[in-house]
C-alpha cells in the first residue's frame, strides 16, 4: 500500500524535528500486514535560517530517504495543496492520502465556508487523478492562537463541522473518506514547543489518531504503539 502525507506547517516539520511523518513509518513498519511505501514530491524539512524547505537534517539520521517523501510545505495550506494534488497523485500513484491541513488556512488565508470549498476541489482533483484514490483527514487540531482569540475558536469549530459534512458527502464506496479524531488529549502545553507546532509528544498524538483510524475502519496496520520513546 502507498502512502503519501499531505499538510502544512506542522507535517513538513523544522530542521531538527522527527516528524509525525517519521512516527507513523515507524508504526506502519512495525506491524507485518503488507508492503507499504511512503511517496510524495519532496521530502525536506523547513529550515528557519534560510526561511525555505531545503533541510536534511532529521532528527533520527537513519530515517530512510524513501520514507521521507510527502506532500507537505510551511505555510501551505488547503488552498495551495488543491492545485498540486492531482499533479502529484497521477506521478506518485499513492493508494492513500494523510491529510492534515486547516490551521494555516483559516489564520492567514480564508474562512471556514471557503476553506471547506477548497478541501472539496482537492477532493475532486486526487479522485480525477486516481478515481479509487482513499483519503483520511485530520480537523483543525488545538492551538494557542485558538485559545487566545475567540471570534478565531469559533472559526475553527465551525471548519470541523463542515468538514465532517463534506467527508460525508463526498465518501463513496469506489473512494472512501475518513475523519480522523480531533485528538481528545492534545494539551499544547506539553504537546507543542510553541503553542502549534507538535513535539515529540504530539507526534505520537497525531501519528496515533492516523493509525487508530486507518486499524478500525479498514482493517491497516494495527493499534498505535510508539516504537521508542523519544
Amino acid at each position: 500500500m502507498r502512502f503519501m502525507f499531505v499538510g502544512d506547517s506542522m507535517t513538513i516539520g523544522r530542521a531538527g524535528d522527527y516528524t509525525w511523518r517519521y512516527r507513523m513509518w515507524q508504526h506502519l513498519t512495525a506491524v507485518p500486514d503488507g508492503p507499504h511505501r511512503i511517496v510524495g514530491p519532496r521530502d525536506t524539512l523547513y529550515d528557519t535560517a534560510a526561511d525555505a524547505p531545503v533541510s536534511h537534517a532529521y532528527a533520527d539520521p537513519g530515517f530512510p530517504g524513501p520514507a521521507r517523501r510527502h506532500l507537505a510545505g510551511w505555510g501551505e495550506g488547503w488552498q495551495h495543496m488543491a492545485p498540486l494534488v492531482g499533479e502529484a497523485v497521477a506521478a506518485h500513484r499513492p493508494d492513500v492520502l494523510l491529510v492534515s491541513l486547516g490551521l494555516i488556512d483559516l489564520g492567514f488565508y480564508t474562512d471556514a465556508g471557503q476553506t471547506t470549498a477548497n478541501v472539496r476541489a482537492f477532493v475532486a482533483a486526487a479522485r480525477a487523478a486516481a478515481p479509487a484514490v482513499r483519503m483520511v483527514l485530520l480537523p483543525v487540531i488545538p492551538n494557542s492562537r485558538a485559545e487566545e482569540d475567540a471570534p478565531f475558536a469559533a472559526e475553527v469549530a465551525r471548519f470541523n463541522e463542515l468538514l465532517a459534512k463534506a467527508v460525508a458527502d463526498l465518501s463513496t464506496p469506489a473512494s472512501p473518506l475518513l475523519l480522523a479524531a480531533r485528538p481528545a488529549s492534545y494539551d499544547i502545553r506539553y504537546d507543542t514547543y510553541d503553542g502549534t507546532h507538535p513535539n515529540a509528544s504530539g507526534e505520537h498524538r497525531l501519528a496515533g489518531e492516523f493509525a487508530a483510524v486507518l486499524h478500525q475502519a479498514w482493517a491497516v496496520g494495527g493499534p498505535y504503539r510508539p516504537a521508542r520513546d523519544t
